[in-house]
């Protein structure tokens, strides 16, 4: 079997970090290197030439994602020292049967991304007439966000094609292997070797992947799906979702009542009106184990929870229960270490009235948050995030991608950096 390559894809925006990644990524075993698009559009074609000074015996590539232009900008990817050069599989047949002119002229390769093409299959076809040299079957970043993933489509492209196929989007050690028994030639890798702490024993460890046909575990990186919602929220921080979220999704001023306190999972919504603990205990029998009770009681006192209504919820299993209003029994209910999330907090109970409605969409926060009954829910000590439950899957894996971004910046400041010089913080700070 001929030996597969593994491309690692540096998709940084600042040339000194996708230097130092490619230092570690060639130690590792990387065949070859890639000037990722966001590199080239903040370096430019400088880019190219640094990798190809300092790994003179590594094919660079030039992710240079040609849509117009094609002879001219293959020419000066090949004349900045690229080896393979990316044209889009959406240019025209015109632009690609320039690019691959051009690549004859000056000696690189051009591999064809079939990102977002509306029939890959068909369109991999004419691209082999076309002359390219490669096929590129990209799941793009926001895609994999959702849970989207390259195999099935390399597979039907692997039975029509008889030039070697790259495929990237999402891929791991655990999937690496997915990728050459589906018909890969040229594994991409970008996240989980460029934002490892270690990217010299990750590239070693994709390495091991493709060529042994065994997966090795790589749980940090792996993506959610509508079925594993919470084990990967459970992962990241409310701050991570709400980053992922733009630095939104907050619902301000629910605060947890002792530190350390943690819940995820989806929201069982209750109306009531302040201290009317009625609905909110009836809706404890109606929630399933796993759920977050969410409690709009106005905002204010008096309080509809306290020590009883949290043994029933401990009881039934439920994941913890947010208050916009008040709580009681605080002490007795940090003894048992299940988590409440309140507003404030009062000695003082109301009547059971019964006032409210069980499973209907909230506005909290002084009307500033919705919750949807099945919206996710993240508390901890900083907060507490929703995520509206349409984007769920989305929202979590980007959760996760900050989470990984956090661990790769903080290992380059452990190595003796600072935050402001691994961000280049001047460098982007707006003018």
């Amino acid at each position: 079997m001929e030996k597969k390559i593994l491309q690692v894809a540096l998709d940084f925006v600042d040339l000194n970090r996708a230097m130092q990644m490619a230092e570690e990524a060639a130690a590792g075993g990387a065949d070859w290197l890639e000037a990722g698009t966001p590199l080239i559009k903040s370096a430019g074609l400088d880019a190219v030439r640094q990798l190809k000074s300092k790994f003179p015996n590594l094919t660079i590539v030039a992710d240079m994602k040609i849509m117009d232009a094609g002879r001219t900008e293959v020419e000066y990817a090949a004349k900045a020292g690229a080896g393979v050069v990316t044209v889009l599989a959406a240019a025209s047949d015109t632009t690609i049967a320039e690019c691959v002119e051009a690549a004859r002229q000056y000696g690189v390769k051009i591999a064809a991304d079939l990102i977002n093409n509306p029939d890959p299959v068909s369109r991999a076809q004419e691209l082999v007439k076309l002359g390219v040299d490669y096929i590129d079957v990209h799941t793009p970043i926001d895609m994999q966000m959702q849970g989207v993933f390259p195999f099935d489509i390399l597979k039907r492209i692997a039975e029509v094609v008889d030039i070697p196929i790259c495929v990237a989007g999402g891929i791991t050690s655990e999937t690496a292997a997915d990728a050459v028994n589906a018909g890969g030639s040229v594994i991409i890798v970008g996240g989980s070797i460029t934002k490892s702490k270690d990217a010299v024993q990750a590239t070693k460890d994709m390495r091991q992947a493709i060529d042994s046909g065994v997966g090795i575990d790589s749980s940090s990186f792996r993506r959610a799906t509508a079925e594993n919602i919470r084990e990967i929220l459970m992962q990241v921080s409310s701050a991570n979702v709400s980053d992922a979220m733009h630095r939104g999704g907050v619902a301000v001023g629910l605060k947890s009542l002792a530190r350390g306190m943690r819940c995820c999972g989806p929201a069982f919504t209750v109306r009531t009106s302040p201290g009317d603990w009625a609905k909110p205990v009836e809706a404890i029998d109606l929630a399933n184990p796993g759920d977050v009770l969410v409690i709009d009681a106005g905002g204010v006192p008096p309080s509809p929870w306290g020590e009883l209504a949290t043994t029933t919820a401990r009881n039934r299993k439920l994941a913890g229960v947010l208050i916009d209003g008040a709580a009681r029994d605080t002490m007795e209910i940090i003894e048992m270490n299940f988590p409440v999330f309140c507003s404030s907090y009062c000695p003082n109970a109301g009547e059971p009235k019964g006032h409210g409605e069980i499973g209907v969409n909230l506005r909290i926060c002084h009307g500033m948050v919705n919750v949807a009954p099945g919206d996710w829910i993240l508390a901890d000590d900083d907060g507490v995030v929703v995520i509206p439950s349409a984007q769920a899957v989305e929202i979590t894996n980007r959760a996760m991608d900050v989470l990984e971004r956090e661990n790769r910046i903080r290992e380059e400041i452990n190595r003796g950096s600072t935050l402001a010089q691994v961000v280049d913080l001047l460098k982007w700070e707006k003018k």
